[in-house]
């Protein structure tokens, strides 16, 4: 199911990337796109994956590749794009809400840098919007002390 955008010149936008540059556009928040060419790659990157990898998976398996990948890369980073909010940040938090919703504890402990990612972006100034606020609990369950 591909999202169509009507405007009222012109021909309607269809697919997700397209339609969220252009409001980004529309908004006057290019900002959100990347500043530097790496940075804009980088979001591209991101919104590509979020389509491909994020929409498209739909098994456990597919989940935990992306929650894998997720993870690793935001060992080091604030944001999927390194160290501002972009987009992606926006578009992947939309795609993973249902998936976090659903983690364990144990499974949010799991994915560390994706929960503390996440937490963080469901709490940037007008992003979580409708969406329910996901708990993340502040102790950690297990420590690798024996």
């Amino acid at each position: 199911q591909i999202p169509v955008l009507q405007t009222n010149n012109g021909p309607g936008l269809s697919g997700l990337m397209t339609i969220a540059a252009h409001l980004v556009k529309q908004a006057k928040k290019e900002q959100l796109l990347g500043s530097t060419a790496e940075e804009k790659a980088v979001v591209q990157q991101w919104l590509e994956y979020r389509v491909t990898r994020v929409n498209g998976g739909s098994s456990k398996e597919d989940t935990r590749t992306v929650l894998k990948d997720l993870n690793m890369h935001l060992e080091d980073k604030v944001y999927l794009a390194g160290n501002i909010f972009t987009l992606a940040d926006i578009l992947m938090y939309y795609g993973l809400h249902h998936i976090m919703v659903d983690l364990t504890v144990q499974e949010k402990e799991k994915y560390l840098n994706v929960s503390r990612w996440f937490n963080h972006i469901q709490h940037y100034p007008g992003v979580r919007q409708h969406l329910s606020d996901v708990i993340f609990i502040k102790n950690r369950l297990y420590t690798n002390a024996h």
